[in-house]
């Protein structure tokens, strides 16, 4: 099969590689008929996440049809001929946390977690393509994909719905979702939301239908502003404003907003010497992530607000404004998304037509123009806000 495959920073392939094939009992086989660039993917190709090796299989924004299924699986389950989205979290469905609905901390998933547990003190779940820190499980940017504990992950699909409105199921939807649902909205509020890539695209739309009464959007390009004006949002481009957080206090009578989302994370942008040390360190490997929205997100939220990060975080960072997050009596909100929590729930709102997800697709190719589409999502060229895949397009028939 052809699947998309990390070959070092900057450096992705197409290659044809063995398909994949039943190891355990609750594990299936998905035919891929849809698949997508993630911006946390980018994070991937930019080389600043650890445990890549070259050659993995990475993606974890994918949806097909279910062609096999170990004999571990109910039937009444999941059976050969399901239309299913698949979370991009692997959860058994058993453990402590998930018994507890915290699907993306399962404690039984990530069979790396000693990697995980030297940087994190314990291990979240796995993902799908997304390092061997998290399990090195071959991603979902290919034509098929294992898929284990198939029991408990996959959402099974009505018919007739089609492949555009479902597969941001897989992640995008229900993160921007949790991080509208972590920032406590209260019916009235006023929320900023740092990022208008697709998972901020999200966010703004959840934030209305949590009963938020204004949101900001914050973001530096135009055509992702725009796209945030049409979910409802007041903007800001932060690149033609001196001082962020006063304009947020002016633009809130001086209260700051209610609650503060942070969908940018680990490699955000900004001006001024601390962002530039922060680029320096992160490229030195002194620190991890640039917290640039995050330090803005703390100091601009009111006082007694929430704060919530579904932006992708990686390791440590520096120059943290613990002050004023104590100081200010705040809540802070984290996590990978807790997927099979919000799947089901908003595709039900997909299919009374509250929303259609496909809003953000601006591009749709063959996965055999994957590595040049990556160049082209990183460096917001021709105003790409989401990549859409197609296994099978183009001459990409199985090997």
């Amino acid at each position: 099969m052809k699947a998309v495959c990390w070959m070092g920073a900057h450096k992705m392939s197409v290659e044809e590689v063995p398909d994949p094939k039943i190891l355990n009992p609750r594990d299936a086989i998905i035919r891929i008929t849809t698949t997508c660039i993630c911006g946390s993917d980018l994070h991937l190709y930019n080389g600043f996440m650890p445990a890549m090796e070259a050659g993995d299989i990475v993606g974890h924004e994918f949806m097909g049809e279910v062609v096999e299924v170990g004999p571990g699986i109910n039937r009444d389950k999941l059976k050969v001929g399901d239309r299913v989205v698949v979370p991009f979290t692997i959860a058994c469905g058993k453990c402590f946390f998930c018994q507890r609905q915290l699907w993306s901390c399962c404690d039984n998933s990530n069979p790396n977690y000693w990697i995980a547990e030297q940087m994190m003190g314990y291990s979240p779940s796995g993902l799908f393509g997304y390092t061997h820190m998290l399990g090195g499980y071959a991603g979902g940017q290919a034509q098929y994909a294992r898929v284990p504990f198939a029991d408990v992950g996959p959402l099974k699909l009505p018919n007739g719905i089609a492949d555009d409105k479902v597969v941001f199921l897989s992640d995008i939807f229900p993160t921007g979702y949790m991080g509208a649902e972590n920032a406590d909205i209260e019916r009235g509020d006023t929320v900023a939301i740092w990022g208008c890539g697709p998972v901020g695209q999200f966010a703004i739309r959840s934030a209305f239908m949590l009963g938020a009464e204004r949101v900001i959007a914050i973001d530096r390009f135009p055509y992702r502003l725009q796209q945030a004006q049409q979910g409802g949002a007041e903007t800001i481009n932060y690149s033609e404003v001196d001082d962020l957080v006063q304009l947020l206090k002016d633009m809130t009578g001086n209260l700051g907003p209610d609650r503060c989302i942070d969908a940018v994370g680990m490699e955000a942008h900004g001006s001024g010497l601390l962002y530039l040390a922060d680029r320096a360190k992160q490229a030195a490997g002194i620190e991890t992530d640039r917290p640039t929205a995050l330090r803005q997100a703390i100091q601009a939220c009111r006082k007694g607000g929430t704060v919530s990060v579904p932006g992708v975080y990686g390791g440590f960072i520096d120059k943290m404004p613990m002050g004023a997050f104590m100081n200010k009596a705040l809540v802070m909100k984290t996590g990978q998304t807790h997927m099979m929590r919000y799947m089901q729930p908003l595709l039900e709102r997909v299919e009374r037509g509250e929303i259609d997800p496909s809003f953000v697709i601006s591009h749709r190719v063959p996965i055999t123009k994957a590595p040049e589409m990556y160049k082209v999502f990183r460096d917001k060229q021709d105003h790409c806000t989401k990549v859409v895949l197609d296994p099978w397009a183009d001459g990409a028939a199985a090997a």
